[in-house]
This record gives C-alpha cells, structure tokens and sequence, in this order.
C-alpha cells in the first residue's frame, strides 16, 4: 500500500483537500497528515497525523526528511504555498528519500508567484490578460487610465490584501495605506463580470505531458465564495451590477467548457508546467482574461475528484504503480456546492 504524506492538511486548506482526494480513489493508500500541530493534523481524518515545523523554521527540510525516512513515506503532496517553496527548492535532496514529489519546478512556481513576472510572460507569449501596472509610490497612480481596478501586493495569495477600486480618489487613499506595508503593488483592470469567472485545473505528467483539463465556473456572489462584493458605481454596464472578488472557497458549475480549458492548457504548456497547476480567469466576449496562475493542487481538488477527476490519485497511479492513465478521460458534469462544518480537534476543561 503506497505511503502518502501530506503537508498542511489543518485549517480546510489545499492539505486537506489532497486528503479527501485520496480518500475517494479506489486504490487503498495510507495516508500521512502534517501540520504544526497534532490536534489540527486530526481535522483531516489522515490515518496518522504527525507535527512538522513551519516551512520558514531551519530545521525544515530535515525533519521532512527524517520524517520520510522513518515512516517509509512513498510520494510527499506539499498542502501550503511556503512549503511548496521550501520543497521545490530542496526537491533534488527530497528525491533521494521518495518515488514520487509531484511539485513544479523552482522557475515555474517563481513566475507564477510573483504577479508581475506573471504578466510579463503573458505579454512574452501574447495571452490577453488585463491591463496592468506596478505602483511603488502615490504619484504612480496617475498612470492608471481605466477604472474598475484591483489592487494587490505583487507577491501573496488566497486574496488576501486585494481590493477593487472604483475611481482615482479612492486608488490615492488605498495605495497611501497598503505602500507603508509593501513596497510594490499591482495594479489590474477589473474584468468581466463576476458570473463568468473561471478556476481551470490543468494536469501533467512529470514529463511535462497533458494528461487532462477541467474547469469550475464559480458561482462568487454567495456570501461563501466572495471575499469583497461592492455595488458598481463606475457605470460600466458591461461588468454587471455588483463588482467581485473571490473568497478562493469556490463552488459552481464543473465541467470540460473547452473555449476556456483549451485556452489553459496553452498557458500551461508554454510556462512548463508538471504535475497540477491552477489558472484564473475571465471570459469577456469569449476570450479568456487570465489574472493568476497557481503553480500547486487546487483548494477545489475534493470537488474535482468528486466528478471522476482526481489529481493526486490519477499521479500516483501513474508515476508510482505504473498504470495507463487515458490522456483526455471522461469526467462527470456537475454543480457543487461547499458549506462548513465542525470538528472537535480536542477536549478542554472550562
């Protein structure tokens, strides 16, 4: 029985959705769940839950290692984008203790990392994305010609610090704010409207083969799913009554959408991609808008593997018990929706 150890898997992260991946597959798999802390690690329901260190700790690399070594650990799934760094970065050593790392290589996760490198290899390839700006002091913001914008740091994830701005008041105030924490920002067009908003899983192989594409067309409106939700006040009709930004715990409508996966694949394939990667998007007029790519499994992986497309299974199957994986499988269609639930991580005394 394969030994799969993934990381981060507390918290409702992309850790533990690798884990209920693995859950549903038809090959049996032990599997190992690591946090920074036992009673977090249990959330994930993995049949042995263990404590690593932070990926910024020192001692990082080798208590993975360690940890590898004495629970014979056949493939590592990194669960956090630190640890997906530190394990990319350190994937040469990591390989000597595992069959199977299914991480990108360093260069990809750097340009998919930094938005700004991200845009430049849109325009190196000619993607349509949204206009864009890198804003490092309040004068820069003259620059900017068209509103709605977003506005996020140039490094980061999970929509955090990222905002939508409606005119050039409110860009002066809001970069005044975010400039005394970050000493760049990007600046993009707000595009499309927030009903045709795409997360696109690409799949390879380790060789950098297609193996497969789906999409989820996100249903961002619900109070879940979205993380700012404003009135459009720019009249801007085209971009629809209410301007979005996505939560990241995204739910909708799952299926092939071929003029959207078609268009991902291509982006996947020109950045080098292996294994899984995740890439952002808007339609406008049939044409994709990419705004990010996410060089790692998808925090919708579960719901992907629920409709017969399952990443990390699919991986395994394929690079470490040597079966023939189909290129273009069939997978289910369907709608899904997430909500919460609760857990009791442990007992207390009041």
């Amino acid at each position: 029985m394969p030994v799969v150890l993934v990381t981060a898997v507390g918290g409702g992260g992309n850790g533990e959705q690798l884990v209920k991946c693995l859950r549903m597959s038809q090959e049996k798999y032990h599997i190992i769940g690591a946090d920074t802390s036992e009673a977090v690690a249990r959330q994930s329901g993995a049949d042995r839950c263990v404590v690593l260190p932070k990926a910024s700790d020192p001692h990082y690399l080798e208590a993975l290692i360690d940890l590898c070594n004495r629970l014979s650990v056949d493939v590592v799934l990194p669960g956090s984008e630190p640890e997906l760094r530190k394990i990319a970065d350190n994937q040469v050593e990591i390989r000597k203790h595992v069959k199977l790392l299914a991480v990108n290589e360093p260069g990809v996760i750097d340009i998919c990392s930094n938005k700004f490198k991200t845009i430049e290899f849109f325009k190196e390839h000619n993607f349509p994305c949204p206009k864009s700006w890198i804003v490092r002091s309040t004068e820069m913001v003259d620059e900017v010609d068209v509103f709605p914008i977003i506005v996020k740091p140039v490094t980061g994830g999970g929509s955090q610090h990222v905002y939508v701005v409606q005119d050039r008041d409110e860009l002066r105030m809001l970069c005044s704010y975010l400039l005394r924490y970050f000493s760049d920002l990007l600046i993009q067009e707000y595009v499309g409207r927030a009903d045709q908003e795409y997360t696109v899983g690409v799949l390879l192989d380790a060789n950098g083969e297609l193996i497969h594409s789906i999409a989820l067309n996100r249903f961002i409106l619900s109070s879940l799913s979205n993380r700012i939700r404003v009135p459009n006040l720019t009249g801007r009709a085209d971009l629809g009554e209410v301007l979005a930004v996505s939560s990241g715990v995204s739910q909708g409508r799952v299926g092939h959408f071929p003029e959207v996966t078609g268009f991902c694949e291509k982006v996947a394939l020109a950045l080098g991609a292996r294994f899984a990667i995740n890439v952002q998007c808007r339609v406008v007029d049939g044409q994709p808008y990419v705004f990010e790519i996410n060089p790692r499994f998808s925090g919708t992986s579960s719901i992907r593997a629920m409709l017969g497309f399952n990443e990390p299974d699919i991986l395994i199957r394929k690079h470490l018990l040597q079966q023939e994986v189909q290129a273009g499988f069939e997978y289910r269609y369907a709608t899904v929706l997430r909500g919460l639930r609760e857990v009791i991580a442990e007992d207390c005394h009041g």
